[in-house]
């Protein structure tokens, strides 16, 4: 830079100057000691001995200085409506998150789609109603939220808006109308396509399905249709997947995943990736030798994790897949059917033959008050309590609460999520929903990772296990996933991009949150701003809303 350059800095005030921190710029490289000045959205500088006027100072020696962490998989897309604070996320030094996962997005919500959402909205007091993401986008900045936001199409949006949630394949003319609303869902800002292909309607499709509607993605986002050589470079558009199986189908799961990527000439992405149940944990080596072998054939492959044992998703998941058909009303219609619902108890326990099962599934939130008693207890001990069978309480609970419960599921192997965590590949992604300390989101027990996944991968992991350097490990949250999912001037620390900045106590930063407690602060991070903004200081939350739509990760 020029020295008119720095005479320029230098006799103009600038926003805020961070001094005398150890910057770990993002990028993987060795941190160094530096000054930040910002100026309004952006960093305006990083160097060493700079002479400003600035209106803002923070002294942070011996403390870390990082790019804003990114939330590689969020659901926040009601939450935010209800509450845009998102304080569970900013304390764990989030500064964006990707939204539209597991094939469940804000938009497009037409026909079922938007009947099969009617009541999340009204159990958040959410009172909008949108079709298309401009739409809802417009909701959003209105209103201004704490943090930013990006997000992929989710197909059981687009499916249930063309096909609804009965159990059959497309025909043409319904294919036309998802690859419609796919590329309607893309012109409006979405950077991808998700699936939850153990959701309804997800788990109707079919490969070809998917393969056809990732191929919208790669003529709308990349520059060379496929085959693309090894090493080249794919566009910004990802189809990321909650796999048909995280256990007993999970390797052909993941051929089915590099199978898509491959034919439809788009990155692909695994969500959570897992080996869930205990006779699946042997297939660690498999999967990750699949994962490598089609990333050295030319596939362009990534994943992302939480540093948790436990997974947490919708108790209705327990049941077969035939049961979903027909949306909420189709479910409940069978569950309270004896005979049917007689079916259904023998293959669940056909599947699930042990009594262990039942101990290892927790409620982690409910609809109704009368069975907020529930939350926190297993299964099985509900069983006890009431004197029922398990597999009987699980079906009065779905139809009490009209399939609106969530559950904590233990079911991992320590040892398989931490090679998972240290490949140079994988994210870290909460899973979760942004959530508050107070207010309309403050319910239930929600899996703590929404509010300690980020601190307990830097402190846990990195800094206790030595998984890895800090270095390497900042990166996989901060530049990693902003190349991954093409977020635009983010994700580094470095002159012109987006003061999107963590400072924290490297020796300190750990979580707190637990399952019997997760609304708990962690540990150790000092500031976070988001766009400039100061959203957390001093370890006080702001309250400021400075979070912006990332269409396109712009």
């Amino acid at each position: 830079m020029t020295d008119s350059y720095w005479t320029e800095v230098a006799m103009n005030k600038i926003d805020m100057l961070i001094k005398n921190g150890l910057i770990f710029d993002g990028t993987g490289s060795e941190p160094f000691k530096a000054d930040i000045g910002i100026s309004s959205d952006k960093i305006l500088f990083v160097d060493k001995k700079t002479k400003v006027n600035a209106d803002r100072i923070i002294d942070a020696k011996n403390m870390a200085v990082a790019p804003g962490f990114i939330d590689t998989h969020s659901h926040s897309e009601f939450t935010l409506l209800a509450d845009p604070r998102a304080e569970g996320k900013v304390c764990q030094g989030i500064t964006t998150e990707i939204n539209g996962n597991c094939g469940l997005s804000a938009a497009p919500l037409y026909g079922e789609a938007l009947h099969q959402r009617k009541e999340d909205l009204k159990e958040l007091d959410i009172r909008e109603r949108w079709a298309r993401f401009n739409q809802y986008f417009h909701i959003l900045e209105k209103q201004g939220i704490a943090i930013n936001f990006l997000t992929l199409a989710g197909h059981g949006n687009i499916r249930a808006s063309v096909i609804g949630y009965e159990d059959k394949l497309f025909d043409d003319i319904e294919l036309k109308r998802m690859q419609t609303l796919l590329k309607k869902a893309i012109s409006e800002g979405a950077v991808g396509l998700s699936t939850g292909l153990i959701y309804p309607p997800g788990v109707y499709s079919e490969t070809e399905e998917l393969i056809e509607l990732c191929k919208v993605l790669s003529h709308a986002f990349n520059p060379f249709p496929p085959p693309f050589s090894k090493g080249g470079k794919l566009g910004f558009g990802i189809y990321t997947t909650h796999m048909r199986s995280e256990g007993g189908q999970l390797i052909e799961s993941i051929e089915e995943t590099i199978r898509i990527g491959r034919e439809a000439g788009i990155k692909v992405h695994i969500s959570h990736i897992k080996t869930s149940g205990k006779e699946n944990w042997h297939k660690v080596g498999h999967v990750i030798s699949l994962m490598e072998e089609s990333r050295t054939e030319g596939v362009s492959l990534t994943c992302d994790a939480y540093p948790y044992t436990a997974s947490s998703t919708d108790l209705d998941t327990v049941l077969p897949a035939w049961v979903y058909s027909g949306g909420r009303e189709g479910e409940l219609k069978r569950l309270k059917n004896s005979r049917i619902r007689e079916k259904i108890k023998k293959q669940i326990l056909d599947a699930h033959p042990l009594k262990n099962y039942w101990k290892k599934i927790y409620i982690s939130s409910v609809s109704t008050e009368k069975n907020r008693w529930m939350e926190g207890r297993s299964l099985h001990s509900i069983a006890g309590i009431k004197g029922k069978e398990p597999v009987e309480i699980l079906f009065d609970i779905l139809i009490e609460e009209r399939l609106m419960v969530s559950a904590i599921f233990a079911s991992m192997h320590e040892g398989n999520m931490k090679q998972f965590l240290s490949l140079p590949y994988c994210m870290i992604g909460t899973d979760s929903a942004a959530r508050s300390f107070s207010g309309p989101t403050y319910r239930g027990k929600p899996h703590p990772r929404g509010f300690g996944s980020f601190p307990r991968f830097l402190g846990k992991y990195i800094r206790g296990e030595n998984l890895m350097s800090m270095s390497e490990g900042i990166r996989k949250i901060t530049s990693l996933p902003a190349q991954t999912f093409g977020i635009h001037k983010r994700g580094m620390i470095k002159r012109g991009a987006y003061a999107d900045i963590v400072i924290f106590d490297h020796e300190k930063i750990i979580d707190r949150a637990t399952f019997k407690n997760p609304f708990l602060k962690p540990e150790g991070i000092r500031y976070v701003f988001i766009n400039g903004v100061p959203a957390l200081w001093e370890g006080h939350l702001t309250g400021s809303k400075s979070g912006k739509i990332l269409r396109h990760g712009r």
